[in-house]
């Protein structure tokens, strides 16, 4: 799919190309390219002159290739954004080019996104540059609130895990943690430290791309003041990540401490049951030995005897037990 945005009354307006024609009719300041066939990728090529590297998206691409500016001036940033999906999350490998200097191209002041899939980011872009006008003026600008809106879709997605946690966490302090409930907490708490991680991770791959923006020098005084607030920004989310590292911390070892108390509890019942239990032992063996002269088994009442023996010798140790709080 391949959409162009162009600016009309400080508004972003979106339209979707499907032929090299219709894309000659736009004087874009953005091209999205989700998942471009081979197709739209030569239109790009014939009427931008800009050609898209094979391995634009690759996620194994060596790091010092991420953030580069080549010879003719075209900058190349290349940034993973954030996808909170309960069943999937993910991270989604998103190459820019923006050129800025060569104006022998058509592709001059024209940013150039490609990603193999749609980001919940973009679509927060576009919704809000079309609500507020005057808010983008240029494609640095548009990169530039990709950056602000990934870190408001990051704050976003920890203020959910937050409210999540504090479910799980008067889960667990309500001391009535049973094992399907610890497996349940311990599944959510799982999700959570791992969506916390990936937070983190884009994080500081976001405050690399926009540090290098303004390394570069391709930001004007105000868009280099809107990129700090973003570096400020990310500096919470990180102090904010921490601190729910700890929580998550915290509850998971409040949970496994629960399950030990569980276990501890079936192992004590088994150990008392055990020390009760040696009496009746203890009488059955010597009844069990071979000696010539054993009154009671000359008796018609010698074997109840000896099992009610064996059963009071049994029940007695149980009550004292019981009255001293052992079996609770």
């Amino acid at each position: 799919m391949l959409n162009v945005f162009t600016l009309a009354n400080g508004r972003l307006f979106q339209e979707e190309i499907e032929s090299l024609e219709a894309l000659a009719q736009f004087k874009p300041i953005w091209v999205d390219l989700e998942a471009p066939s081979p197709e739209e990728r030569r239109w790009v090529k014939q009427h931008f002159g800009l050609s898209i590297p094979e391995d634009a998206m690759d996620e194994d691409i060596e790091e010092s290739a991420r953030f580069f500016e080549e010879d003719n001036g075209e900058l190349h940033i290349r940034s993973d954004f954030l996808i909170d999906d309960d069943e999937d999350p993910r991270a989604v490998r998103v190459a820019f080019i923006l050129n800025e200097h060569n104006d022998s191209l058509k592709s001059q002041g024209v940013l150039f996104s490609i990603h193999d899939e749609d980001v919940p980011v973009f679509r927060l872009l576009r919704m809000r540059a079309r609500r507020m006008p005057g808010l983008i003026e240029n494609a640095k600008d548009v990169l530039l609130m990709l950056f602000d809106a990934d870190a408001e879709y990051c704050a976003d997605t920890l203020e959910n895990i937050y409210d999540d946690l504090e479910t799980v966490s008067r889960q667990v302090l309500d001391g009535n943690v049973t094992d399907n409930k610890a497996g349940e907490v311990l599944s959510a708490i799982a999700r959570h430290e791992d969506m916390s991680g990936r937070i983190r991770r884009n994080v500081m791959d976001t405050r690399r791309a926009v540090s290098f923006m303004m390394r570069s020098r391709m930001l004007n005084a105000e868009q280099f003041e809107d990129a700090r607030q973003i570096l400020r920004d990310l500096d919470s989310l990180d102090s904010h990540t921490a601190f729910l590292f700890d929580k998550i911390n915290f509850l998971m070892d409040a949970t496994v401490g629960f399950i030990n108390i569980n276990q501890n509890k079936i192992i004590k019942i088994f150990s008392v049951a055990s020390v009760a239990l040696l009496p009746p032992t203890l009488i059955a063996s010597l009844y069990g030995m071979n000696f010539q002269y054993m009154p009671e088994l000359s008796q018609k009442w010698g074997y109840p005897f000896a099992l009610g023996l064996m059963v009071l010798s049994a029940v007695v140790p149980m009550l004292y037990f019981r009255k001293r709080g052992w079996l609770r």
